[in-house]
């Protein structure tokens, strides 16, 4: 492990209130699939236009928001909440922020014990009406006497951010966990946007545009789940361009506890396809799937790839993945047939380039994001290593972030940040879990993305975020900021802040 340099200790003011805060008038609306015209970076890469699915104002700036599950709101333990902090020419400013629970004015329902509202985030305009709206998950949420049946609700864009809101969709059975996995795409090729989730085992899609009372363009469409694959996560990506949006999923499926594969499903002209396919070896078996999984463009081409997480260890199948050692990712690239898994690239940290070392349990994998650090027309892959044993501090944790190139991720020219890293404000302490959240922004439309990290078990399971800005040369501890509950006007205790960013 690389030696690291301790710094200084970060303690958060706890308020006692949530808040919303206004900023100013937005300058200008974006489209939320950007139609300009994408010239080739000076190597020749020329990735697809990148949808513009996080700028809530309409600035021109992409925004960063975050979730706080296990906040504390008004008394209700757990009821949770989700936060904004938005971007500008200086990058992400927590002087404009925005805080939501389910008791804001303007949102539906009531905050209660163990909703856990912002159990998954995702981001898109959902009305095209130029600003990106913010689809919350609240897996938890107890629909009459169904425990355990969830919801999705929208917060809706504008020039003044965001404001006001709307059920999507409530769970109508117990334990359905609706909101729980999200996702948004253009799944049919209109030019709106749907959003997908889950109730149960079936994917439930919703088909934009939606109006502002929350209803969608076409009844609520169910695909049931005949094979019970129990979805561990869930993205969205034209795979193999065709102009419409495919989902890809990581499933359990087996008897065996580390039973994972990889399935696709196809958009097309009425939407979703009902069937699947799986994701395979050159040998024509299964590829190894995992936890997570995260979809964008990193080899330069048109089509979008698949990175996926796999941080279980110990197993059957770790004698045919020797790598799952501490754990791994898979990069799985895009073409005109979809992901191709025999063109699949393993890593893990005993990979050359790649800092550390591969240690039982470190997790890496668990939270991932792509996005172009280095504004060469590749994606890069930001990696959560949040049980990373820092020195003596046990699940301190670590974020890597690995280049792409025209033949993918590579481990070398690796760049990692813990708490201990210099410049980096705080100190790595036991049980931080640095890195299990972790997202890619160019918040300051530089074309080069700067690094939102979360680490949702600081001070106690209170939470914080982190922020590293680019230079040209990529990321840097340098000029590295926190903030948290004292910024955000929150409460702190348990909330476990930074757990998830919008997708």
């Amino acid at each position: 492990m690389a030696s690291r340099v301790l710094g200084t200790t970060v303690v958060l003011a706890i308020a006692v209130a949530t808040a919303v805060t206004t900023f100013p008038t937005a300058q200008a609306s974006t489209p939320d699939r950007a139609t300009s015209s994408v010239s080739a970076s000076a190597n020749g890469a020329v990735p697809a236009p990148a949808p513009r699915r996080d700028d809530f104002n309409g600035d021109g700036y992409p925004d960063l928001a975050f979730t706080a599950p296990g906040a504390t709101v008004d008394g209700k333990a757990k009821a949770g909440y989700v936060g904004v902090v938005f971007g500008s020419k200086n990058g992400p400013q927590t002087s404009t922020k925005q805080v939501f629970t389910q008791n804001s004015p303007g949102i539906p329902d009531d905050a209660e014990t163990g909703d856990a509202f912002g159990s998954s985030m995702v981001s898109a305009d959902l009305d095209k009406d130029g600003f990106s709206d913010l689809v919350v998950g609240a897996g938890n949420e107890q629909t009459g006497t169904s425990k355990q049946s969830g919801s999705l609700t929208v917060i809706w864009g504008g020039a003044q951010g965001l404001s006001g809101g709307a059920t999507l969709l409530n769970g109508e059975e117990q334990y359905a966990g609706v909101g729980s996995k999200t996702a948004v795409g253009d799944f049919d090729g209109d030019g709106a946007m749907d959003v997908v989730t889950f109730s149960g085992g079936d994917i439930r899609v919703l088909s934009g545009p939606f109006k502002r009372d929350g209803s969608a363009a076409a009844p609520v469409r169910k695909i049931p789940d005949m094979d019970d694959l129990r979805f561990m996560d869930i993205a969205a990506g034209d795979f193999n361009g065709d102009g419409r949006d495919d989902l890809a999923a990581v499933v359990h499926d087996g008897d065996e506890y580390d039973a994972r594969r990889i399935i696709v499903r196809n958009g097309g002209a009425t939407g979703l396809a009902e069937n699947y396919t799986t994701v395979n070896r050159p040998n024509g078996y299964r590829l190894q799937g995992g936890e997570t999984i995260a979809a964008g463009h990193i080899n330069g081409d048109k089509y979008a790839d698949l990175v996926v997480g796999r941080t279980v260890e110990g197993y059957d199948s770790d004698l045919d993945y020797p790598l799952a050692l501490g754990g791994m990712i898979t990069y799985v690239p895009g073409s005109a047939t979809g992901p191709r898994g025999d063109r699949a690239k393993v890593f893990n940290q005993d990979s050359a380039g790649v800092p550390g070392a591969a240690e039982v349990h470190d997790g890496f994998g668990s939270s991932l994001s792509i996005g172009d650090m280095n504004g060469d027309g590749y994606g890069d892959i930001a990696v959560g290593v949040p049980r990373e044993d820092i020195g003596t501090k046990k699940d301190a944790g670590s974020v890597l972030v690995l280049p792409g190139t025209a033949s993918g991720p590579t481990g070398t020219g690796t760049v990692g940040f813990n708490q201990d890293t210099t410049d980096v404000p705080g100190a790595a302490e036991a049980g931080d879990l640095f890195g299990a959240a972790a997202k890619l922004v160019d918040a300051n439309r530089d074309g080069r993305s700067e690094l939102a990290v979360g680490a949702p078990g600081e001070n106690g399971n209170s939470g914080s975020l982190w922020v590293f800005p680019t230079t040209e040369k990529g990321l840097t501890a340098k000029g590295s900021f926190t903030f948290g509950h004292g910024a955000l006007g929150t409460v702190g205790t348990a909330a476990t802040l930074g757990s998830s960013f919008n997708r």
